[in-house]
């Protein structure tokens, strides 16, 4: 089949999801955008050696079975989408991609693959197929750097680096908190870290800590980690750093901010809450997304997708 590939419009987004190196044996027939390795300075002409064929965006999608976009496909782009395409990437059909599956997944009848890094999904027709052929967790790299490169780019940001005598806090066990764990640890080893099931005596010590760095999301319905109530407990100047960029749940009441202005002051703290982070060091990720997407992904005919939702239907 024929899998293209498109640049991510998604703001401040520079990771290329595959490079020429790793393409070897594919079972699909390839296609790229013009301009697809760019922020690499890699030339369309590299792609072409490995036998890819480089078009613009509209023919991309005029041609293609599957469309890959490595975030979620923005509006601008709906009216290019045909009817039963598949759609590959980091879709994230029950949060922020709940509005494209309404609105373009469901009515056009697309096959959305979502590659969660924990539940690789297959999204059909209002239906959930798990991806059970890619292993749980074998993104964790991205997740790591999330932590890793927006805690760094917190402290720059906030324009300080703490020292033995800076409290900090790491909330959670996942691949961002020790991303953010390993980051801040550089700095001071005065880091306490505290998991869901002691959430209880961080929240006694609340007032205590001068950076507290957040790798939980909660989600849309889940309690939040740090209530409004309880910011009034934090100590006044205290440095909140949402590393899992959960904004407005996590840490209740806060609001996305970005690269070019990455944090703000609100009720005596400055909060950051950046998405996208692994971005920050894109040449880091775009060689382990390329490797781990072509093994898993790009690799296997995707007629597989469209296997998995008639076997399941019938």
């Amino acid at each position: 089949m024929k899998l293209g590939f498109i640049k991510s419009d998604f703001t401040n987004e520079q990771r290329v999801p595959l490079l020429p190196k790793d393409i070897k044996d594919f079972q699909n027939e390839l296609y790229i955008e013009i301009g697809f390795g760019e922020s690499l300075n890699i030339p369309d002409q590299a792609y072409r050696d490995k036998n890819v064929t480089v078009l613009n965006r509209k023919d991309i999608f005029k041609t293609c079975d599957g469309i890959f976009s490595l975030k979620l496909i923005q509006p601008n782009d709906y009216p290019l989408i045909r009817n039963g395409q598949i759609i590959i990437g980091w879709t994230h059909p029950k949060g922020s991609g709940q509005s494209f599956m309404k609105n373009q997944a469901i009515p056009k009848e697309l096959i959305v693959v979502d590659l969660d890094n924990i539940k690789p999904t297959v999204f059909f027709k209002n239906h959930e197929y798990p991806l059970n052929s890619i292993p749980s967790n074998f993104i964790y790299q991205n997740s790591f750097y999330a932590g890793y490169a927006g805690t760094i780019h917190a402290l720059i940001s906030y324009g300080f680096f703490p020292d033995e005598q800076t409290k900090i806090a790491v909330l959670g066990s996942g691949n961002v908190s020790q991303g953010s764990f390993h980051a801040i640890s550089k700095f001071s080893s005065n880091v306490r870290l505290f998991y869901r099931k002691t959430m209880p005596l961080f929240k006694e010590q609340l007032g205590e800590f001068d950076i507290i760095i957040n790798g939980i999301e909660v989600g849309e319905n889940g309690r939040p980690i740090i209530s409004k109530n309880e910011q009034k407990k934090l100590k006044n100047n205290c440095f909140i750093i949402d590393a899992a960029a959960d904004a407005g749940n996590a840490i209740e009441g806060t609001h996305a901010t970005n690269i070019e202005s990455p944090i703000y002051n609100e009720n005596g703290h400055t909060f950051y809450v950046v998405p996208n982070t692994p971005s920050i060091a894109y040449r880091n990720i775009s060689k382990i997304i390329s490797q781990q997407f072509s093994q898993h992904i790009y690799s296997k005919d995707i007629s597989q997708f469209i296997t998995i939702t008639h076997t399941e239907n019938n």
